[in-house]
């Protein structure tokens, strides 16, 4: 698997497809290595998300041995897809968005680029809020009257929100500083937090102890697909956008050990953390308190809250700007490459993380996991299902690099656009949807990712054969 050193022809930059942002990673620029990879997913596997979620397995009926199994699973599972999406982009150095171009044209990328980059504003607008709450916290803690401000919570999300802009501004690389400093605290206060749990709850024993909601396996798997799927669908927007890291990658080996030892490891581990300390706050406060900034505010030590606090907003910021503005600064840039630069699209980022309303995102488990997290994995798992039959199937992992900037080259399709690849996406999602609106079919919504995924990946295969056009883009290909 050897990394493809082809180059632009001269004239490419002239095309409205291209600027430096979306352009082919050079050599100079590929210097990520194993660690590096390792590195970017303990620091955003790291992060507060990573705890709600377990802990709403926790807070939804799981023990802890049912939730510690479905989170490994699910990111095992969506381990393979992430990898898949990496090749590509370890491999010609290209972005997510131009990549995109190859299955569903120059310009019909945007439908791809564009369901990912609302995506990525929504869980921007979510970090964002939680960063906020942790202000306001912070803030309390130390000025205890400032609980009975008005409007505390918003006035700290948009003062979170500035930080998040302004460190948008200093560009990609500035998230390589993030990464070696924020995980190992987080991590910190994850242990505090077990510490305490062990402490309050009278060891290990009790919050080990507590038992599941779920009498039957039948009960227990009403739940379980969903959330298995919502684990999935976690990491679904990252296992598309994957390309914007690993076109930095020096060789394909090292990104794909890199991520294949921290990915799922990471997210278990700590997971874990979150998954223990929910179940220690059933046995102490008699209910699962999910959300780690509502339970800080309950401790007595203004010390351990304010160092804990700075943690979580010092890890946020991280995962923010890694994993929710990388990728849509990319596809907005894709939607007018000429005008929209990498820190254009970041802002544009910022304004639509605040029109998502993450408040309302976040205010139950049931919201995150059946809506939020269930909803876009029915649009995001169909896309990947294109994508990789694309590639690895119909492509043969050869991509035609210049004409990925060319208004009139193989990608151009139907002016720009290749329909059967938006058919094969609204025939996916469309029956992940239905579960919505029949009940006896709910089973298609509550594993929307996987049907998706696979509904899509078989339409886009028997389409695309049945048009003729692989056989058209190898010839071109081989000419």
């Amino acid at each position: 698997m050897t990394i493809r050193r082809e180059s632009l022809r001269p004239e490419i930059e002239s095309s409205p497809l291209y600027n430096a942002d979306l352009a082919p990673a050079t050599v100079e620029r590929r210097h990520w290595g194993t660690y590096s990879f390792a590195a970017l997913w303990v620091s955003m596997s790291v992060n507060i998300t990573t705890y709600m979620l377990a802990a709403s397995l926790i807070q939804g009926g799981m023990n802890w041995k049912q939730a510690v199994g479905t989170v490994f699973l699910g990111n095992t599972i969506v381990l393979f897809p992430m990898l898949l999406n990496s090749h590509p982009g370890a491999s010609y150095g290209i972005p997510f968005p131009v990549l995109a171009r190859a299955s569903f044209g120059v310009l019909g990328a945007n439908v791809a680029a564009g369901l990912r980059a609302v995506v990525a504003c929504g869980w921007f607008g979510i970090q964002t809020w939680i960063g906020g709450e942790a202000v306001s916290t912070l803030i309390a803690t130390l000025v205890p009257a400032w609980k009975g401000f008005p409007y505390s919570t918003a006035i700290c999300f948009l003062a979170f929100w500035l930080i998040n802009l302004a460190v948008i501004l200093r560009g990609v690389e500035y998230i390589r500083v993030l990464q070696g400093i924020s995980a190992p605290i987080l991590l910190g206060v994850g242990l505090l937090l077990l510490a305490w749990a062990y402490r309050s709850a009278g060891g290990f024993g009790p919050i080990l102890a507590a038992p599941s909601r779920f009498t039957n396996f039948p009960d227990l798997l009403k739940f379980l697909v969903p959330a298995l799927n919502a684990t999935v669908g976690f990491w679904a927007t990252v296992s598309l956008n994957i390309p914007d890291f690993t076109r930095f990658a020096r060789s394909q080996r090292q990104q794909m050990i890199g991520q294949a030892l921290a990915l799922p490891a990471t997210m278990t581990l700590y997971s874990l953390i979150g998954i223990l300390v929910t179940s220690a706050t059933v046995v102490i406060y008699g209910t699962a308190i999910w959300d780690p900034v509502q339970l800080l505010s309950r401790f007595h030590s203004p010390v351990a809250v304010v160092i804990s606090l700075l943690a979580i907003l010092l890890a946020t910021l991280n995962v923010n700007i890694g994993a929710n503005v990388v990728s849509p600064a990319n596809d907005f840039s894709n939607l007018w490459p000429r005008k929209i630069s990498f820190r254009a699209g970041g802002v544009i980022t910022c304004f639509m993380g605040i029109a998502m309303m993450p408040w309302k995102l976040l205010g139950s488990y049931k919201t995150m996991i059946f809506g939020w997290l269930g909803g876009y994995a029915a649009f995001l798992g169909p896309v990947a299902g294109i994508m990789i039959c694309d590639y690895f199937v119909i492509r043969k992992r050869v991509l035609l690099l210049n004409d990925l900037y060319l208004r009139d080259g193989a990608y151009q399709y139907w002016h720009g656009f290749n329909w059967l690849a938006v058919a094969a996406l609204a025939a996916g999602a469309g029956t992940a949807l239905i579960g919505l609106v029949v009940p006896s079919l709910r089973t298609l919504y509550d594993y929307s990712w996987f049907v998706g995924f696979a509904v899509s990946f078989v339409s886009y295969y028997v389409l695309m054969k049945f048009s003729g056009l692989p056989e058209n883009l190898v010839q071109k290909a081989s000419s």
